[in-house]
């Protein structure tokens, strides 16, 4: 399975010729080589994890693809055809295996409303909690997708994070807010918190690939 990620939290799976989309947002290019999509996830509500121009991208190539999101990501895309994931919901989408984790976004503010979330897990690998530190119970996570900086989180948090799920390897999400220099500190300290535990660290920018 070949992971290659794009601007901020949107990523793009290969496996066996077929692709899996998570996250196509308003800070990520316009989306234009997505044929053979069998499958989006979309982790909540938010712009810079979908948008219905985005996802009408991807489904002009692929009308019979499947959109998988919370029930916040159904109502806000009404015409849209979403099947509705829930926290420890299991499905398949062709070469991909799906589990879901987590219910809800993170804190942003107390005067802000939280919305639905769901984080998922790529073929017992790779695991992107969208915008929220769930830490998937039980499962030996292969490779993370870490934020990197967002108005929800703090740099101490996202090490407790990192330290949490032990992950083999890691890579900085969530990022399109950062200056370079703010990216380079990120990178820096999820660097250190994965290899205190035991993993090893990829600074990848948009369009630099991992084989997992």
């Amino acid at each position: 399975m070949k992971l290659t990620k794009l601007e901020h939290s949107a990523l793009v799976l290969e496996s066996t010729g077929q692709k899996l989309f998570i996250d196509p947002g308003s800070f990520t290019t316009p989306l234009t080589q997505t044929t053979n999509t069998v499958a989006v996830v979309i982790t909540h509500e938010h712009a810079d994890h979908w948008t219905p121009e985005q996802l009408d991208r991807i489904i002009e190539m692929n009308p019979n693809l499947l959109i998988f999101g919370p029930p916040g990501v159904a109502a806000a895309a009404p015409r849209h055809d979403i099947t509705v994931v829930r926290n420890g919901d299991k499905t398949q989408a062709g070469p991909f295996s799906l589990r879901f984790f987590g219910e809800k976004h993170a804190v942003i503010h107390e005067s802000i409303p939280i919305i639905d979330n769901v984080g998922v897990l790529v073929n017992d690998d790779l695991y992107y909690a969208g915008d929220s530190f769930t830490v998937p119970e039980g499962v030996q996570v292969g490779t993370l997708a870490v934020p990197a900086g967002a108005p929800w989180l703090k740099i101490s948090e996202v090490i407790d994070y990192v330290l949490a799920v032990k992950p083999r390897r890691s890579f900085p999400v969530h990022e399109m807010l950062l200056s370079r220099s703010g990216k380079d500190l990120s990178n820096g300290r999820i660097k250190a918190a994965t290899e205190q535990a035991g993993g090893e660290f990829f600074a990848l920018e948009p369009l630099d690939t991992l084989d997992l």
